[in-house]
């Protein structure tokens, strides 16, 4: 394990600490930097993704992904929790916090709208920062790839009706072109490039696929630290401005992500799923889709909005939480059955 990789929680929080100071110190330059993106893509973070799922698609075997359809069991976890418990659990949380526990500080108001940031985000699964989070617990990279896909299908026809149903409006439109352009962006292009790749190495030698992802490697943590710099940097105002507010709402998100990562590990135990599927389909629900929850909620309630803030909370969160839940599947993986022994 390289030196970034063993450090990798140090380096994370040195990303958050620097992303703040430098937002504090140079807000211009990130105002320009959150100019640049379409259809609520920021287009300098959809870089510094791309850079950390590459890798991974390049170890996609696409003579093997044809066999994960005989192994149904880590598509239906995944999909039961994504769309059967998770939404729903969001929506408790938010209300149990904001309606009773936290009211005294916070306005009747602010508080329906932090709720409905939460529920954008409860119903938005992740469908790109899932594969950098596979790598880091040695998740089957074809596997995950069918989740993602499997996923991405059911976000199109359940996000705007389940979104309209727990918020208890009607107006809720999908922002088709923020949907369709981060599957482009996280999904296809990486793909795509990763399977070409793949050729080529294949033609060199047996070993050449291994030898080129170990020596990019280093670039898909640095795409990583770059990301939770500009994400800190891009709300560092925010942050010190309403330290209080956020506070409050990153303790209901951070009960929801392990509460939920906890619900499908132990559905993953009574499955006898093994460790390699059991991890993405951990991750896949418990990060989020934050691009089409924010989108949805500045449409919805306004840039401003308390909506639009919880989503941005839900953003702050992820990345550092994420890491902590990948450093305990590592070390949970003794618990579940080998890969290969069992059906999944």
């Amino acid at each position: 394990m390289g030196l970034f990789e063993r450090y990798l929680t140090l380096w994370v929080a040195l990303g958050i600490v620097a992303g703040v100071v430098l937002g504090l110190l140079a807000p211009g330059a990130f105002t320009n930097i959150a100019t640049l993106e379409y259809a609520h893509v920021n287009l300098v973070v959809a870089v510094f993704i791309w850079m950390m799922i590459y890798p991974m698609m390049i170890q996609i075997d696409w003579s093997s992904i044809k066999d994960v359809g005989k192994k149904p069991k880590g598509l239906l976890l995944t999909l039961v929790v994504n769309w059967l418990i998770k939404p729903f659990t969001m929506a408790v949380l938010g209300v149990l916090f904001f309606k009773y526990i936290f009211a005294p500080w916070v306005t009747p108001q602010a508080a329906s709208d932090y709720i409905a940031g939460m529920i954008l985000l409860g119903v938005a699964p992740c469908t790109a920062m899932v594969f950098v989070w596979s790598q880091l617990v040695k998740g089957d990279a074809n596997y995950t790839l069918v989740q993602v896909s499997v996923n991405d299908l059911v976000m199109i026809f359940a996000f705007a009706p389940l979104a309209a149903f727990l918020l208890g409006v009607t107006n809720v439109t999908v922002p088709w072109q923020t949907l369709l352009l981060s599957t482009v962006l996280y999904v296809v292009l990486p793909l795509v490039a990763g399977v070409i790749t793949r050729q080529m190495l294949m033609r060199r030698s047996a070993t050449a696929v291994a030898d080129f992802t170990a020596r990019i490697k280093p670039w898909s943590i640095t795409g990583l630290i770059a990301t939770v710099v500009l994400l800190f940097g891009l709300q560092a105002r925010t942050i010190v401005a309403q330290p209080l507010v956020i506070a409050m709402i990153a303790v209901p998100l951070l009960l929801q992500t392990y509460g939920i990562f906890f619900i499908t590990w132990i559905g993953a135990r009574m499955l006898k799923l093994p460790h390699n599927v059991a991890g993405p389909a951990c991750l896949i629900g418990t990060s989020n889709f934050f691009e089409l929850a924010v989108a949805v909620a500045i449409s919805l309630f306004g840039l401003h909005s308390g909506a639009a803030l919880a989503t941005v909370v839900g953003v702050l969160v992820e990345v550092p939480v994420m890491l902590s839940l990948c450093a305990l599947l590592n070390r949970m993986e003794p618990a579940m059955p080998s890969p290969g022994k069992v059906s999944a």
